[in-house]
Formats: C-alpha cells, sequence, structure tokens
C-alpha cells in the first residue's frame, strides 16, 4: 500500500518574504543565468527546426503544384516594376 507524503509543518513553510529573497538570489545565481542562457538556446534551436520544417513542406507542395524558382522570381521581378 503506498504510503502518504507528509505534508510539511507550518513552521517549515517559506512566507512570501523569504520565498521573493530566494528568489532574487537564485535571479543572480551564474548556474542560474547559464541554465537559462542553455534553455534558451535550444529553444531557438527547435523553433528553428520547426520553421525549416514548414519551408520544406511548402517546398514540395509548390513542386507538386509546377512552380520553380525561376518562376517566383519572374512574378518577383514583374510585381516590383508595378509598384515603381
Amino acid at each position: 500500500m503506498p504510503t502518504k507524503k507528509k505534508q510539511p509543518k507550518r513552521a517549515d513553510w517559506l512566507t512570501d518574504e523569504q520565498v521573493e529573497e530566494e528568489i532574487a538570489k537564485l535571479k543572480s545565481d551564474e548556474y542560474v543565468k547559464l541554465a537559462k542562457e542553455d534553455e534558451r538556446i535550444r529553444y531557438r534551436r527547435r523553433q528553428y527546426l520547426y520553421q525549416l520544417r514548414q519551408y520544406q513542406k511548402k517546398g514540395k507542395e509548390l513542386a507538386a503544384a509546377g512552380i520553380t524558382i525561376e518562376i517566383l522570381r519572374a512574378m518577383d521581378e514583374k510585381g516590383g516594376e508595378e509598384n515603381v
């Protein structure tokens, strides 16, 4: 039979002030900064990966429709002349 976790005694709980103090202390900690930077970089790389996958999917759809880079460039050149 699983045992119940003991609820901490009220005296063991942190006050709001203690929580804020610890947050302030941890925010300036070098290890916290290092881990946050690592997480930020990994998140950005994953987002870039997802973006590239979407480009690949869209490129396949365009190719299946017979659209080539040359066609897109020609369309861009024509569009540029109309806006001048």
